[in-house]
């Protein structure tokens, strides 16, 4: 597998992201939904790789500036039928290692609080991020799950 940073004129990537998109559709009013589209991934101050394996885009995970040496965490996808591979945690990784070189002390995410997103609050927790209230410019919402990790120099 390899991990590197995206190329948004791939083809491949705008249909992975809409994946992401469709599968976070159901599970919330559209206010409660915080995935990134193609455009706003684009964004001054965001950051985005891809894992590729045997040229399938396997995995996208991308980072976006909140203040200086706070950043969150967006985007995080692994392809369902390679899951339970490691995808994810070798791109959580991957982003840690970039933000701890540029400098950043605290990774924030927000995830969803249904049980459609269970796993993937365990994974995070199990990579030591721990509840936190909202961020940036989020809001109290029954709908989220806050988390954050302060990251060692």
């Amino acid at each position: 597998m390899q991990i590197s940073r995206a190329d948004f004129a791939d083809p491949r990537l705008a249909a992975f992201l809409q994946a992401h998109l469709d599968d976070m559709e159901p599970t919330a009013p559209p206010e409660s939904r915080h995935a990134l589209d193609l455009t706003a991934l684009r964004g001054p101050g965001v950051r985005l790789w891809v894992a590729t394996d045997a040229d399938a885009l396997v995995g996208t995970a991308a980072l976006a500036a909140l203040e200086p040496r706070h950043e969150e965490l967006k985007s995080m996808r692994t392809e369902p039928r390679v899951r339970g591979r490691g995808v994810a945690s070798r791109l959580l990784d991957h982003v840690l290692a970039d933000a701890r070189s540029r400098g950043v002390e605290r990774i924030s995410l927000e995830t969803g609080s249904m049980a459609f997103f269970a796993p993937a609050r365990a994974f995070y927790a199990g990579a030591g991020f721990v509840p936190c209230g909202p961020f940036g410019s989020y809001v109290d919402d029954p709908n989220s799950t806050f988390m954050t990790r302060e990251l060692a120099p």
